[in-house]
């Protein structure tokens, strides 16, 4: 059985090296996954991966999000892959083809997660972007249509908000991975917060989350380590029950 801290990622959502591994070694007790994104792989490189390694046991989640022409994405995928991470992620919108031929090509084992809809995204949005008035009256359709897609291309989960976590589960099965961003615990909600389909550590594990990021009610926090229990204490009300 999963332990709380085996859910809880934390994404290393900062610019230098030195900072990073502060919050590694700070939080490598409390939390399973440690992501790294845009922000932090451009400007350090692929010394973080093995700066976390060294400060902690916990998995990686290179979260690149690759999204381009089908040859730059495999060998993008390729080389990311070749780090030895645990997962790493590809926009569903090239089509399924595209996702068919990156995972009959990943010799290393990464599990390839689909972006489906970003959690900063809401109705009036998809609308601006030209969707069908189907999608955008009804996002967690749009969610389901990109996570049939890829699991059909034979992907490992999707990324998807705490609201489509269910329908997922539900529709593909227990073991197609569900990653959920936009986690936000009760004591942590602002009114500006840039998320905005967001939910509970217990809510989303609840629905089915085999993973939750949870990223600045932590690292804002005055004390970043109790903020994190905090966390685990919700998740393990929600995982005993």
């Amino acid at each position: 059985m999963k332990k709380p801290k085996d859910y809880l990622v934390f994404p290393l959502d900062v610019s230098t090296y030195e900072e990073a591994i502060r919050y590694v070694a700070l939080l490598k007790e409390q939390v399973g996954v440690f992501k790294v994104g845009l922000e932090l792989f451009v400007s350090i490189g692929p010394k973080i991966l093995e700066g976390i390694r060294e400060h902690s046991n916990a998995e990686i989640f290179l979260d690149l999000k690759f999204h381009d022409i089908p040859a730059t994405v495999k060998s993008a995928f390729t080389a990311a892959s070749a780090y030895g991470v645990a997962f790493t992620t590809i926009h569903c919108d090239e089509g399924k083809g595209l996702l068919r031929s990156v995972v009959e090509n990943n010799p290393s084992g990464t599990k390839i997660l689909a972006i489906t809809v970003l959690t900063s995204l809401e109705s009036k949005d998809l609308k601006e972007l030209g969707y069908q008035e189907k999608y955008v009256n009804d996002l967690t359709e749009l969610v389901l249509l990109k996570a049939r897609m890829a699991k059909d291309a034979g992907c490992s989960g999707v990324v998807c908000s705490g609201h489509e976590v269910d329908r997922v589960k539900k529709e593909l099965g227990s073991d197609f991975i569900v990653v959920t961003p936009g986690i936000r615990p009760a004591w942590s909600l602002k009114e500006t917060d840039d998320q905005k389909r967001i939910i509970t550590p217990y809510e989303a594990v609840k629905r089915g989350a085999d993973y939750i990021v949870v990223g600045r009610p932590i690292r804002t926090a005055e004390k970043p380590i109790e903020a994190a229990q905090k966390v685990l204490d919700e998740l393990e009300g929600a995982i005993s029950q």
